[in-house]
């Protein structure tokens, strides 16, 4: 059964928006009293936070599709609705989030660093919240924005200070069981070792963790063996510790072979190249093994390794090992850059940024892009005509129709904005007439935006005409009059 995994692909989705509510207060004696439709509630977020008690990506190879609560809907009598509860995601320490491209999107490293990897969608207006001096009781409500749908890479890269590397059953995770608290599997087989260790080191008042890379062989860079799965453990190390099999049984290898070639593999991977290394020349409890030890030993000082005699068994050279260690780890601490005090930058928009860009496409679309514009349309009823009307509105103040025409639309162009494809068409009558709710006489047929026209000169002239003379009758089809009407 698996019990170590390192690596998941994650399928997110954020929490919804809540859709605004449509509603009119009405009581006794106040038949119109005006809306009082509610706003949504924001959907919740996905965050991951670094928490040490995690150790393990497995939860999420069993579970990878996670889905942040969505906001809920607003209700009548001004009633917004509650938010979506964030959805926190616990990561062990050293997880890189990725795109499934490799593009890096965070590395969390340190407990309780926190990530935002996906964004609950905002909640849509009610309509008392549109409600303006044109529209008094609009008859519509936005619709609650879509939360972040994402797929994203974690991937697990152990925080240690230093790394053992070396050939399978070279004794590294013994080394580590004496070194320290740990307890790996053990046992006198090539790749006992399916998973990274990491273990504790205490050296006087010096502490360091460690960590051992499951059994290297020639091509592990490019895939062969564990090497390619578990390389990325060593990539934070301070310190790397060749551990060298002088017991080996294979004629054909020798111990400046072997670590010529975990060097070559290090090197194809790449990035470890300023790494300190030392030598321990493992299993010296055995004649053999001694005696070859003395052998290799000046070959690889006299290439400026720091060598060490060691044995697992008998502890023999272990103490001078960690204090060499633990100096190189101190050493290397001290030569590292202090981390920068966190830096807010501000960016204001350029003074001629409209917020949006309209470009053509190959078929003879215009593509209108931005944040704003592609909101608006995702809050959008299409089903409603005031909702649209409204819409339309709020682009030709942003000043998109304006840029549609210079750029040479013309009426029943396409135009696409977000996923939606409209026919476009210039605003017939610039103000809009209030009318029943839900309407929009802008969208209507010609002959009834031209009766719709008359009866807004009309209404226009009555008002200019003197108090006395005004006749307070009611006329059928006015929209003041009308009781489903503004």
């Amino acid at each position: 059964m698996t019990s170590f995994v390192d690596r998941v692909t994650l399928h997110l989705r954020a929490g919804d928006g809540g859709h605004g509510c449509v509603s009119i207060h009405r009581e006794k004696f106040k038949p119109f009293g005006g809306p009082d439709g509610g706003n949504g509630g924001h959907g919740g977020d996905i965050l991951l936070v670094v928490d040490p008690s995690v150790h393990t990506l497995l939860d999420f190879h069993f579970r990878p599709r996670v889905h942040a609560e969505n906001g809920k809907g607003g209700q009548g009598s001004n009633r917004d609705g509650a938010n979506g509860q964030d959805l926190i995601l616990k990561v062990p320490d050293g997880t890189v989030v990725q795109t499934l491209a490799g593009d890096v999107l965070a590395d969390l490293v340190g407990a309780g660093t926190t990530f935002e990897v996906g964004r609950g969608g905002r909640g849509g207006r009610g309509n008392a919240s549109l409600a303006s001096a044109r529209r008094k009781a609009p008859g519509f409500a936005e619709l609650g924005e879509p939360g972040d749908r994402l797929d994203v890479v974690l991937e697990l890269k152990s925080v240690a200070d230093v790394g053992l590397v070396g050939f399978p059953s070279a004794g590294k995770s013994s080394l580590i069981s004496v070194l320290s608290a740990a307890k790996p599997k053990i046992a006198d087989y090539p790749f006992t070792t399916l998973t990274p260790n990491l273990g504790v080191v205490r050296v006087d008042d010096h502490t360091f963790t460690i960590a051992d890379v499951p059994g290297l062989i020639p091509g592990a860079a490019t895939g062969k063996g564990l090497g390619l799965e578990f390389l990325r453990h060593i990539e934070r190390t301070a310190v790397l510790v060749h551990v060298v099999d002088c017991a080996a049984l294979e004629t054909e290898r020798d111990p400046v072979g072997d670590i010529d070639a975990i060097e070559a593999e290090l090197a194809a991977y790449g990035g470890l190249a300023d790494r300190p290394r030392l030598v321990a020349l493992n299993k010296i409890d055995v004649s053999d093994a001694r005696d070859l030890a003395e052998i290799v030993r000046p070959d690889l000082e006299a290439r400026g390794l720091p060598v060490y005699e060691v044995s697992a068994v008998t502890r023999e050279g272990l103490r001078e090992l960690s204090y060499a260690v633990a100096e190189q780890v101190e050493r290397r601490r001290a030569a590292a850059p202090a981390p920068e005090r966190t830096r807010i930058v501000l960016r204001p928009p350029a003074v001629d940024d409209a917020g949006f860009t309209v470009e053509p496409a190959a078929d003879g679309a215009f593509v209108v892009r931005g944040p704003r514009p592609e909101r608006w349309v995702r809050q959008t009823n299409f089903d409603n005509d005031e909702a649209v009307g409204f819409l339309a509105d709020r682009l030709a103040r942003l000043g998109v129709e304006e840029v549609l025409a210079k750029m040479g639309a013309t009426p029943g162009a396409t135009v696409r904005i977000g996923d939606r494809e409209f026919d476009w068409q210039p605003t017939v009558i610039e103000e809009f007439v209030p009318t029943a709710r839900g309407e929009d006489l802008r969208l209507a047929e010609v002959s009834t935006r031209a009766t719709a026209a008359e009866r807004l000169a009309a209404r226009k002239a009555r008002r200019q005409r003197p108090a006395d003379e005004v006749d307070v009758s009611p006329r059928p089809g006015d929209p003041e009059d009308d009781d489903d009407g503004e």
